[in-house]
């Protein structure tokens, strides 16, 4: 089978001719008809996510496809069934074998990309808000990098549990995008000051940050008292310290949140937040925003149109 195979973390991965897997004890085999992109897979071609497989690895974190091939003591799932999958790993290949605990079926009408598209960005945003953040009807949710992966979903997340969200991104389309998600107000970060503008628009009850850097610091500064601060990645490059003389003046919160290590340690919390935003999709108040979508021979192509932070919402490779 075809796979994008990263072989050292000090040159590009290359589209490679490798075994097709059989699945183990427990496992099945999914045919791969799409894979999402995310800012993971980057830092694990230079070994640097918290999660990186040892070498040699094939990326790829979500997937969706239709299973092939079943291992021994598989139940509850059957050939030719079409699932999501959150692995880890292995998605830019046509096949890859996963245990069955990590399969979702399918909702009636979800085509495979936006499937694949959907688990980490949509379940990270759920579980901040909800599981961890507990958003509340009428609080105020700033948004950073609001046109991105994560940040698009943490829009549509937050109104649909009721919150004035305040969208913060970097020019007028990728505003233009947010707003179209739903967000309320809108920040340019390139030539508004985001402290000033939040503030005068009451503040900020909970920060959603993807970014990191000088954003984080500015809307550090435009919390309300009790305000829940969630840090979901650096993608910025600079990961800001957190004064925590401020923190307990304001009686602000910080709340980590990586959400596939909820898969590891209380996986019913990640089922529970799926089930959820999968029936919102099946009730159409959810839809995936792809910005790019390119074939495995252009797997290259795609990682580094999500380094230049050229798109907006997700990247998909496809592998038809």
């Amino acid at each position: 089978m075809r796979a994008f195979v990263t072989k050292s973390h000090e040159s590009p991965a290359q589209l490679s001719e490798i075994d097709t897997p059989t699945p183990a004890e427990g496992e099945v085999r999914v045919k791969i008809k799409a894979c999402a992109l995310n800012f993971a897979d980057l830092l694990m071609q230079k070994g640097t996510y918290q999660d990186t497989p040892a070498l040699p690895f094939v990326g790829g974190l979500e997937v969706s496809g239709i299973i092939d091939a079943l291992g021994s003591g598989v139940e509850g799932f059957d050939l030719g069934d079409k699932v999501a999958v959150f692995g880890g790993q292995g998605g830019l290949a046509e096949f890859a074998c996963y245990p069955v605990d990590r399969l979702t079926p399918l909702p009636d009408g979800m085509g495979f990309e936006d499937a694949a598209a959907f688990q980490v960005a949509y379940g990270t945003s759920h579980l901040a808000l909800d599981y961890r953040a507990r958003l509340q009807p009428g609080e105020t949710l700033l948004v950073l990098g609001a046109a991105g992966g994560v940040g698009l979903t943490a829009i549509e997340v937050g109104k649909i549990m009721g919150a004035k969200v305040i969208a913060c991104a970097r020019g007028a389309e990728k505003l233009e995008i947010a707003r179209r998600a739903g967000a309320d107000h809108l920040i340019d970060s390139e030539t508004q000051d985001l402290r000033a503008e939040v503030n005068a628009l009451g503040g900020a009850d909970v920060v959603y940050d993807p970014i990191g850097g000088d954003l984080w610091k500015a809307a550090f500064r435009a919390c309300n008292p009790d305000a829940r601060l969630i840090p979901i990645g650096f993608a910025g490059g600079e990961v800001p310290q957190i004064p925590a003389n401020h923190l307990l003046v304001k009686n602000l919160t910080v709340l980590g949140v990586y959400w596939g290590g909820y898969l590891k340690f209380k996986p019913q919390v990640v089922t529970n937040s799926m089930a959820t935003l999968f029936d919102w999709y099946s009730d159409g108040k959810l839809r995936p925003h792809i910005s790019h979508s390119f074939p495995l021979e252009r797997a290259q192509e795609a990682l580094d149109t999500l380094r230049a932070r050229k798109s907006t919402g997700k990247v998909v490779v496809t592998m038809d």
